[in-house]
């Protein structure tokens, strides 16, 4: 029983029975937007801080063009820039951390953003992924509190190792992406030597109706490079603007970076007795059991012209999407597809995607009207829709989303498999000797900087349960012992 003086509460003082799992249609999903807790959490996140965003608040970004590489995609989607082979889609691309200020520095371990805005006739596609195939949790609930913890002390002001380990300790679910973060692949030399990955699953329907599940991969031509967290750590201090620069003089002289793109598909009905939940995002799909379609490339030719214009001014958001392609279940998805656009309302105004590097190459019908830096041309149009008149705009029936079952119940659970342990193990086994050995000198480098003793033997416990070589190492680099009850 919780002290009703120490109950967790909305901002109306009401009680929250769980602060774990968002409340959904059945142990998938989707999320139901009945979740009042879930929305005032986000909505309340995204107006933190002004006027750089919440999250990936430090990046880069550049101007190219897609071209699509294999005539066969349109089997699987009926999204009108994927249709052809040598279609060219023009594009703009933000690589950035996470968790840094404007001002931090580029070479930190932490997850670089990779998201693209793809400018097709059919209105702007925005795929928002990371160059991680998987993230540190499964539901959008609990996004504000991670990113607390990931930001600074509120007493301090200086980030707080406490806080990091306490929060993943206590989040099992994170210790894949955990294991990921330390590995070689934790600080990439560039921004143009990364892979990048939807890391959700989205649903694709093509022009009959049928539909498929979809992960997206963006693998380097350029090769996937990390740092050493020393050299890290080192031009963090002497040039901490140092990927920026870098992607900027690389395309400034005509090296132009680029990327494939490959696809999993995955049959619609799949999903259903597969041995690993598609959408959850700690987890990944086997390329063995699903194998990546090649689809296109991605090459980034021109620099913005001005920074805060073309890139600190862009606003993408995993709503952006075109006939064809749809969102799935995944409760992290379910609530991106809320608090980006929100974030972006709230730090760019109502009317951004009025803004250049936002607004769509095709255009902008609808009856949105008002609100701050309304630049558009209205004049004397009508405003409401239905409406008896030819020339306005009417929706599109060809155009509805699919639909798709949902199970019965609705409830807050997380989801049904509650292993966090077997994947992050298959990781760990799939590195060499020397890739062990940096992980473990940066997992215990970076945890030994937490105090609290409980959270340290927890995290070790976790690490243990992944595979025992692991969390024993760990444990010795530590001069801790492997807590018994997790040896039973």
């Amino acid at each position: 029983m919780v002290d009703k003086n120490n109950r967790l509460t909305t901002s109306s003082g009401a009680p929250v029975g769980d602060n774990q799992n968002s409340i959904t249609a059945g142990k998938r999903g989707p999320t139901l937007i009945q979740d009042v807790h879930l929305l005032e959490k986000l909505a309340h996140f995204d107006r933190e801080r002004i006027p750089e965003r919440v999250v990936h608040a430090k990046g880069a970004g550049a101007f190219g063009y897609f071209e699509v590489t294999n005539d066969e995609i349109s089997k699987y989607t009926k999204a009108d820039f994927l249709n052809e082979k040598g279609k060219r889609t023009p594009m703009f691309a933000r690589f950035s951390t996470v968790a840094g200020e404007q001002g931090s520095a580029d070479t930190l371990r932490d997850p670089r953003g990779f998201a693209l805005k793809f400018y097709t006739e059919e209105g702007n596609y925005d795929l928002v992924g990371n160059n991680t195939p998987i993230f540190f949790i499964r539901d959008a609930v609990k996004f504000p509190d991670f990113i607390h913890t990931q930001k600074r002390n509120p007493q301090t002001n200086l980030k707080d190792k406490n806080m990091v380990w306490d929060f993943w300790s206590n989040s099992p679910e994170s210790l894949h992406q955990v294991t990921y973060l330390h590995g070689d692949r934790g600080i990439p030399a560039t921004y143009r030597h990364m892979n990048g990955y939807g890391s959700h699953t989205y649903k694709w329907v093509n022009e009959e109706g049928e539909a498929f599940w979809v992960k997206y991969h963006f693998v380097s031509d350029q090769g996937v490079k990390g740092m050493d967290e020393s050299v890290a750590d080192e031009i963090a201090g002497t040039n901490p603007d140092y990927h920026t620069e870098d992607l900027f003089n690389s395309i400034d002289k005509g090296d132009y970076p680029s990327w494939t793109l490959y696809v999993q598909i995955i049959p619609y009905n799949d999903f259903k007795d597969y041995e690993w939940d598609i959408f959850d995002v700690t987890k990944t799909v086997s390329k063995e059991d699903y194998p990546r379609i090649e689809v296109g490339k991605m090459v980034l030719n021109r620099n913005p012209e001005n920074y805060f214009a073309e890139v600190e001014q862009a606003a993408l958001s995993p709503a952006h999407v075109v006939p064809g392609i749809e969102a799935s279940p995944d409760k992290m998805l379910q609530g991106r597809l809320f608090s980006y656009s929100d974030t972006q309302r709230y730090r760019l105004g109502v009317n951004h995607e009025q803004l250049p590097v936002n607004r769509p190459v095709n255009e902008q019908n609808n009856y949105q009207r008002g609100g701050y830096m309304q630049y558009g041309d209205h004049g004397s149009n009508i405003n409401y829709e239905p409406n008896s008149y030819d020339d306005a705009p009417k929706e599109d029936p060809d155009s509805k989303v699919q639909s798709f079952d949902v199970e019965g119940e609705v409830l807050q659970a997380p989801y049904p498999n509650a292993d966090h342990y077997t994947q992050a193990g298959d990781l760990y086994r799939l590195m060499s000797a020397d890739e062990k050995d940096r992980l473990i000198e940066a997992v215990v480098g970076h945890l030994g900087q937490c105090t609290m003793e409980e959270v340290k033997k927890r995290q070790i416990g976790h690490f243990y349960k992944a595979d025992p070589e692991y969390g024993q190492r760990v444990a010795d680099g530590l001069g801790m012992e492997v807590p018994e009850d997790v040896k039973k």
